[in-house]
């Protein structure tokens, strides 16, 4: 009786923990936008002829430009963990996937830029010299961004879903390949195929031809061969007429 009370406890504190977690990272949130604002004014106010004391000014904008940027990716992470709570149960777990990876990505670029602005960082040359940057490092790795790519067709084109049987034909997957789809990720889709589970690149999934496994033809029914009584049997001797001995 005491360790189903136990279970019951934990079951209602992780109830009441999932409830106030989108207000944790509003609360942070609005804390993170508030410490922009605090920061920016301090910084302008350093900055002016008449001011009182530019060290506590200089000393507040940093302050709250470190807060914003604490802030900030706390409500960025929180944020994306319960949109995919949210997404999860209607649209699945690959596309709630994606809208995290999408939240957290987008967020963590954001706050990355106002904070560096708060601390008066050139981010003009930073974006410059990131953009090269991302050119030579998608060269790099092309087949990896190609794999990203295809998996994001796939899973809005959804040419098949997870539990379905298929047949995938392609030369690089070395000809006609059958089996049951258990998951669509961003770079691999898990085949189980004969027992084992394969996973195949999405680039090779996208190029390959998709389609239901057809349905096993059963074997033509044997024909009598017209001597014997059980269909291909052993020919048997036929008895003789009757007539004069």
């Amino acid at each position: 009786m005491h360790d189903v009370r136990q279970i019951d406890l934990s079951a209602q504190v992780e109830r009441v923990k999932r409830k106030t977690r989108p207000w944790k990272s509003i609360i942070a949130l609005l804390l993170a936008i508030a410490a922009a604002v605090i920061s920016h004014q301090a910084r302008r106010d350093s900055n002016t002829f008449f001011t009182v004391n530019k060290t506590t000014d200089q000393f507040i904008a940093a302050g709250t430009a470190a807060l914003f940027g604490i802030f900030g990716s706390t409500a960025t992470y929180g944020l994306a963990g319960k949109s995919r709570e949210l997404l999860e149960p209607k649209v699945g777990t690959s596309h709630a996937g994606i809208v995290r990876y999408a939240i957290l990505i987008v967020g963590a670029f954001t706050t990355l830029v106002i904070t560096l602005e708060l601390f008066t960082v050139p981010v003009g040359q930073l974006v410059l010299g990131g953009a090269l940057t991302s050119v030579f490092v998608g060269i790099a790795a092309q087949q990896a961004l190609g794999n990203v790519f295809a998996g994001l067709v796939l899973l809005f084109a959804r040419p098949f879903q997870v539990g379905d049987a298929i047949r995938l034909q392609a030369g690089a997957l070395g000809g006609a390949l059958e089996g049951i789809v258990t998951d669509i990720g961003i770079t691999y889709v898990r085949f189980e195929a004969e027992g084992r589970v394969m996973s195949i690149p999405n680039s090779q999934v996208l190029n390959a031809v998709v389609g239901p496994i057809p349905p096993a033809q059963d074997d033509p029914p044997a024909v009598p061969d017209g001597r014997s009584g059980t269909p291909g049997g052993p020919e048997q001797p036929q008895p003789r007429p009757a007539g004069p001995a």
